[in-house]
């Protein structure tokens, strides 16, 4: 009897109706009649509509997956979230015009700032091809044979459907681990520019200690504006570009939510695992996450106290120690979770019912029967390599920029490359340079070399380590030191002799490239030899799972895992109870930033300029406000992930009420299993941010953009 309640505790994963991120083009009947009843009042062509306008015509692709906004004015202002945003903001600021700290706001359309390398994608259509890719995979083919046949007919599939249309782009993408494949076209529009930011202050308030924590207070929004030609069309940026005029722009509400009313996210969440065998799982706790944290608590270390020293080296690592310490805490959180909410047990569990169904009809099931020893084998036989190579992705190719910048230019085909590339790959590096710092590089490198070393078997170090030992007798200082004052590429202007054509300047023969090919070489060895057998089986194996479980439970709508597609998920506002004897409400106000704000010269996270307090001080909250104060986040159950920032929030009417920046805490190893009771999204308020957009960025020329719904 305690068996079966343990089992039943367990079982099963893949109940809960609202749980998903589905394909607006998959939708059943089932799914749609669900969100009926939660409160969605658009019909299936208002909502996606390949035909015509439809919401999904709104929903954008952010420099091709890394986050997702909505188009929501007639002018193609686009609303996404300000850590989106922050790369952005960060190259454009300097000491002089500080847009990190003090926010920025263009008062017209000349002052908005062009960024040559952000792009912004519109889904064009979303096509089925799954019967085509899989019968043209040889039968009996092996794992490595059916991945090349699979790269040839989805590259073949992609240019016929954008039969040479410069306008276009077209991707094949695999579904249920490679059983089901998708074509989705794009259109990708480059003069993208810069319009809103608020201080980072309001757009990061929190930081690393509100990162993935309810409640929250941060108005994490920025705005940007499409362009195009005189045909609406997209074009590189050109003083003579226009304003882009959207097919469809998301209404904004005024109105807001109650605890209860339907939520509805749409956007481009990056990958989920929630198919994932608890092998995989064990060694994404034990290996990948572990590695990310290691290495990740001392580069950030180095990074906030070169950060602290001034400005100007504040201005520089902004952007990297963002992006660096959101999947630190993400790994921490996510090991946590898996823990304490026995997500390993719960993936055991189902496995054994999957053997147990297969084993009643093991002639019929016979692909499936081998299925966990070959996953239990090929998972131990990769694990020490496999940590060697993270170690080696996160210390190496990750860490030091020195190493980045190496490895980029040995890549490059200087010679045979057009003029257009060499000019964004000098530009891409112009900019790379101004924000490194050689001193900080430095630092950086000697102790990634060292957490290295530290982590992985001796047999897999790479050749400078014996230069340390022998020439520098240990001294890794010493060591990084010569390197930087012997390599031509610690500073740009070995990129200007190499685009210049230099003839003294023998790139093959430089210390930082050599370093760097021993490096990759010895990466691609162990990840394409050594592993691949085991790799491969996995793949396989991690298929054959899923398709196992779909087929047990046929009766059942299964979305696929994320994969950086359009997606749309569903649910509604509503708190949640952390832990026995505690409950969060659905939503923050303004009293909370007051609050934190005291605790500020203890924890600079919540530190908040004077003239935001002052602004909110006024109460002027007008419209955006409701009994006397203002909602700033609040908390609804959809399921998202990274690449979901900047997802617009709608209600039941497509109406904006908020945009998408974070989960929660209890819940982080959401990206493997859905926790109904405890996976919340986290978003900012609509209002807050149009609050911060007019009363304190003074932009009203922006709200009158919008189509605000006050009802």
């Amino acid at each position: 009897m305690r068996k079966l309640f343990v089992l039943l505790m367990f079982l099963p994963l893949f109940t809960f109706a609202d749980e998903g991120m589905w394909l607006p083009s998959m939708m059943t009947d089932q799914t749609r009649k669900l969100m009926k009843e939660l409160g969605l009042e658009l019909t299936p062509e208002q909502l996606y509509n390949p035909n015509g306008t439809s919401l999904t015509n709104a929903i954008v692709s952010l420099g091709g997956g890394f986050c997702s906004g909505v188009v929501v004015s007639p002018d193609g202002l686009v609303f996404t979230n300000h850590h989106c945003g922050y790369d952005i903001i960060q190259q454009h600021s300097t000491v002089d015009h500080d847009y990190l700290r003090y926010g920025f706001a263009a008062q017209s359309f000349k002052e908005e700032l062009p960024n040559p390398d952000l792009f912004i994608s519109f889904l064009v259509k979303t096509e089925d091809v799954t019967k085509r890719v899989l019968n043209a995979i040889p039968q009996g083919a092996d794992e490595s044979r059916r991945a090349m046949v699979i790269d040839s007919i989805s590259r073949q599939i992609a240019d016929e459907a954008i039969q040479g249309d410069s306008l276009l782009r077209a991707r094949v993408s695999p579904f249920y681990g490679g059983s089901e494949f998708y074509l989705a076209v794009y259109k990708d529009y480059n003069d993208v520019r810069l319009v809103f930011a608020p201080p980072s202050s309001a757009g990061k308030f929190g930081g690393d200690t509100d990162n993935w924590m309810w409640p929250r207070h941060t108005c994490d929004f920025s705005v940007f504006r499409i362009y195009a030609n005189k045909d609406n069309e997209p074009a590189e940026y050109s003083p003579e570009n226009v304003p882009y005029h959207p097919t469809y722009y998301a209404p904004v509400s005024l109105k807001g939510y109650q605890e209860g009313s339907f939520c509805m996210t749409m956007g481009y969440p990056g990958s989920t695992s929630r198919y994932l065998s608890s092998y995989g799982v064990q060694e994404r706790v034990d290996i990948r996450n572990k590695a990310l944290i290691d290495v990740r608590d001392v580069k950030l270390a180095i990074l906030d106290k070169a950060m602290a020293k001034n400005d100007t080296l504040r201005i520089m690592y902004a952007s990297k120690h963002a992006s660096s310490s959101n999947y630190w805490k993400n790994s921490i959180g996510m090991n946590k979770a898996i823990k304490e909410l026995s997500v390993i047990e719960k993936k055991q569990a189902l496995e054994q019912q999957i053997q147990n169904w297969v084993k009643k009809k093991e002639k019929q099931r016979a692909e499936y029967k081998d299925i966990f020893s070959e996953l239990k084998k090929s998972y131990t036989e990769r694990a020490e390599l496999q940590k060697v190579v993270t170690y080696m992705r996160e210390a190496m190719l990750s860490g030091p920029e020195l190493v980045q910048a190496a490895l980029s230019i040995s890549m490059f085909d200087a010679e045979g490359a057009t003029d257009e590339q060499k000019s964004a790959f000098k530009r891409q590096f112009t900019d790379f340079y101004k924000d490194m710092d050689i001193t900080t590089d430095k630092e950086l490198f000697v102790a990634m070399a060292d957490i290295y070393k530290k982590n992985v078997d001796t047999t897999y170090l790479f050749d400078f380590y014996k230069d340390i030992d022998q020439t520098y007798h240990g001294d890794t200082k010493a060591f990084v030191d010569d390197l930087y004052a012997k390599t031509n590429f610690a500073t740009i202007d070995g990129m200007n002799r190499l685009f210049n054509g230099d003839p003294d300047l023998k790139v093959s023969e430089d210390p930082a490239i050599k370093l760097v090919i021993d490096i990759i070489s010895h990466y691609m060895e162990m990840n394409g030899g050594a592993m691949a057998e085991s790799t491969e089986n996995i793949r396989k194996n991690e298929r054959l799972l899923t398709a196992a479980l779909r087929a047990m439970e046929s009766e059942k709508d299964f979305y696929p895992d994320a994969n950086s597609t359009m997606r749309l998920s569903f649910g509604t506002v509503g708190g949640y109870n952390p832990k026995d004897g505690a409950y969060y409400n659905y939503y923050t106000t303004t009293k909370g930033i007051f609050e934190k704000e005291k605790e500020a010269d203890e924890n600079p996270d919540y530190e908040v300029l004077d003239s935001i307090l002052e602004t909110l001080s006024q109460r002027d909250f007008g419209r955006y406000g409701t009994n006397g104060d203002m909602n700033v986040c609040f908390i609804s159950d959809n399921d998202i992930t990274g690449g979901n920032s900047g997802s617009g929030m709608f209600n039941g009417r497509g109406e904006l009420i908020g945009l998408a920046f974070d989960g929660n805490w209890e819940a982080m190893s959401g990206d493997i299993v859905f926790e109904p009771k405890l996976q919340r999204c986290i978003g900012v308020d609509i209002r807050y941010v149009l609050y911060m957009i007019e009363k304190y960025g003074k932009a009203k020329r922006l709200i009158k953009e919008l189509k605000l719904v006050e009802k």
